[in-house]
């Protein structure tokens, strides 16, 4: 019988980063459902190379973390030093992550095209902000993840108008491939053919 997701899809530290995200008060972390598809999608690319815009507290990237093999790594972005220290001391022992502190769009900009395997922008740099530079570091058969696409209790004036220009530039695109999903916080995922 299908059912939604389980505690069993969730990688051990969650309960962790999620009680640290509270007691820091940060109001934006990745739901269980987006840590699934994370995973799931993370474990699409054996020895990939990933890359994360908007760390937050590490949720998200556990799960990502949760899906990769041993070859693959993982570059996680923010500029909150305070939200990515929970995430450099609960997952910063593991070899396969690195995390830089600096705005988003100037590590997309100095990365070589065609260099990662997947992007989940969590973040509007990359998503909102020049999405093309970071659909340029995609290989082919890289996955572009973009989440909260459906209406959020926290989000901004405007928004809905900058999903809907997201997901309609994202689906005009040639030799691309976009889907949307409207479960969880909602997501765009385009592919690049």
């Amino acid at each position: 019988m299908l059912s939604d997701i389980g505690t069993h899809a969730l990688p051990p530290v969650w309960h962790e980063i999620e009680a640290r995200s509270v007691a820091l008060g940060f109001d934006m972390p990745s739901d269980a459902r987006t840590g699934a598809l994370l995973k799931a999608l993370a474990a699409s690319k054996p020895g990939g190379r990933l890359l994360e815009l908007g760390t937050g507290t590490g949720l998200a990237t556990a799960c990502l973390l949760a899906g990769m093999d041993d070859a693959s790594r993982l570059v996680s972005i923010d500029v909150d030093a305070r939200c990515q220290a929970v995430a450099r001391e609960v997952l910063g022992s593991d070899p396969r992550v690195s995390f830089e502190l600096m705005d988003g769009l100037e590590f997309i900009r100095a990365q070589p095209r065609q260099s990662f395997d997947l992007v989940f922008a969590d973040a509007w740099p990359g998503k909102y902000d020049d999405p093309d530079s970071a659909l340029g570091l995609l290989r082919r058969g890289g996955l572009f993840i973009g989440d909260d696409m459906l209406p959020q209790a926290n989000w901004p004036e405007r928004q809905l108008e900058r999903v809907d220009n997201l997901i309609a530039h994202l689906q005009a695109l040639q030799e691309w491939t976009t889907v949307t999903l409207c479960w969880g916080s909602g997501f765009v995922i385009a592919t690049r053919l």
